[in-house]
């Protein structure tokens, strides 16, 4: 799955803060996820996916306690390739992603509401005073 950032919610007492998470540099990334395809006794086709998650980076540690597994470029054909069936050498994929690498910073509620798709969501929160 291609993305160019992502949100977590840290618990802040009763409340939620959103945050927005993106690599440093601005490029797209690529999530570890699953796919299935698959049709039970009744016929009904299904498709699922998930995204995979690891520990958390140093970045990710104050926010939440895991993080999704964001590949590195050189393994996304291996992940890719549906011939691969190694587990032992797909294993060390699935590790927190280079927090240097990363930046997070909060954004306002105005994410929690699936209508809002705008750049709104992007704009971060003023310094408190």
């Amino acid at each position: 799955m291609l993305a160019d950032g992502f949100y977590e919610w840290r618990r802040e007492g009763r409340t939620k803060q959103p945050f927005h998470i993106r690599l440093k540099n601005g490029h797209p990334f690529a999530f570890a996820g699953l796919w299935d395809h698959w049709t039970p006794a009744d016929g009904a086709a299904i498709e699922s996916c998930a995204i995979l998650t690891t520990q958390p980076n140093d970045i990710m540690k104050p926010i939440h306690n895991r993080m999704p597994v964001i590949l590195d470029p050189n393994s996304y054909s291996l992940w890719l390739d549906p011939s691969f069936q190694k587990l032992e050498a797909l294993q060390p994929l699935l590790r927190p992603y280079p927090a240097e690498q990363m930046a997070a910073y909060p954004v306002s509620q105005w994410v929690n509401n699936p209508r809002h798709d705008d750049p709104q969501c992007l704009t971060p929160m003023p310094a408190p005073a």
